[in-house]
C-alpha cells in the first residue's frame, strides 16, 4: 500500500514538473522572440537617416515614440486578466516592436562592437540569475522589496540628472542599475515560477507565460542599457 501511495505521488510530481518546464519554456520563448523583434526593428530603423531624423528631431513624434511603449506595457500588465491570450500576445509583440523603434538611437550613439559585447555580457549575467532564481529554495521576496525601492531611487536620480547632466553621476546610476536589475532578474524568475498552477487552463497558462515574458524582457532590456552605458564606446 505504501509503495502504491509513493508511486502515485511520484507520478503526480512528474506531471507537475513536466508542466512547469513547458510553462517556463513558453515564457523564455516569448521573451526571446520579443528581444529578437526589438533588435531587428532597432537595427533596420537605424539604417535609415531620413527615418531617424523624422523620429527623433520632431518633438511631437519623439514623445510619441517614447511614450507609446510605456503605455502598451502598462496596459498589458494591468488588463491581461480581461483579454484573450491572442490579444495579450499581439500587445506584447507590438510593445517589442515599438520599443525597438525607441532604442534605434543606440546604433547611432554606440559602436557596433560595444553593442554586441554589452549584449553578450548582459545575456551571461541574465541567464545565471534566471537559473538561480528558478532553482533556489530561498525566498527572494524580501530582496525584491529592497530592489523595487532601489529602482524607484534610480528613476528619480535619472530624472535629476536630466537637469544636472553629469557624466560621472550617470555612470554611478548605471552601475547601481546593473546591480538592481541583476537582482530583479532572479526575483522575477522566482515570481514567474510561482505563477504556474497545474490546474490552469491552456488559455490562462498562456497569458501567465506572456506576462512572465514581459517581466523578464524588461529586466533584460534595462540590464542591457545600463551595461551599455558602462561598457559602451561612443561614436565620435
Amino acid at each position: 500500500m505504501k509503495e502504491k501511495v509513493a508511486s502515485y505521488y511520484k507520478d503526480a510530481a512528474s506531471v507537475v514538473d513536466a508542466g512547469l518546464r513547458q510553462y517556463m519554456l513558453n515564457v523564455f520563448s516569448y521573451m526571446s522572440a520579443g528581444l529578437a523583434v526589438t533588435a531587428l526593428v532597432s537595427y533596420f530603423v537605424s539604417t535609415s537617416p531620413s527615418l531617424m531624423a523624422f523620429l527623433f528631431y520632431n518633438p511631437v513624434v519623439f514623445w510619441i515614440v517614447a511614450l507609446v511603449p510605456l503605455g502598451l506595457s502598462i496596459y498589458l500588465a494591468a488588463r491581461v486578466d480581461r483579454m484573450s491570450s491572442d490579444t495579450a500576445r499581439m500587445l506584447f509583440f507590438a510593445y517589442a516592436f515599438c520599443l525597438g523603434i525607441s532604442l534605434s538611437s543606440i546604433f547611432v550613439v554606440y559602436s557596433g562592437i560595444s553593442i554586441v559585447s554589452s549584449f553578450f555580457v548582459t545575456a551571461s549575467m541574465f541567464l545565471a540569475m534566471v537559473i538561480y532564481g528558478y532553482a533556489t529554495d530561498k525566498d527572494l521576496s524580501g530582496m525584491g522589496s529592497v530592489l523595487m525601492m532601489g529602482l524607484i531611487g534610480i528613476i528619480c536620480a535619472s530624472i535629476v540628472n536630466m537637469f544636472v547632466s553629469s557624466s560621472t553621476f550617470a555612470l554611478v546610476v548605471s552601475l547601481i542599475g546593473v546591480v538592481i536589475f541583476t537582482g530583479l532578474t532572479a526575483y522575477d524568475a522566482q515570481i514567474i515560477k510561482s505563477y504556474y498552477f497545474e490546474a490552469d487552463t491552456v488559455e490562462l497558462s498562456e497569458k501567465k507565460a506572456i506576462l512572465g515574458a514581459l517581466r523578464l524582457y524588461l529586466d533584460f532590456i534595462n540590464l542591457f542599457l545600463n551595461m551599455l552605458r558602462l561598457l559602451g564606446y561612443r561614436r565620435d
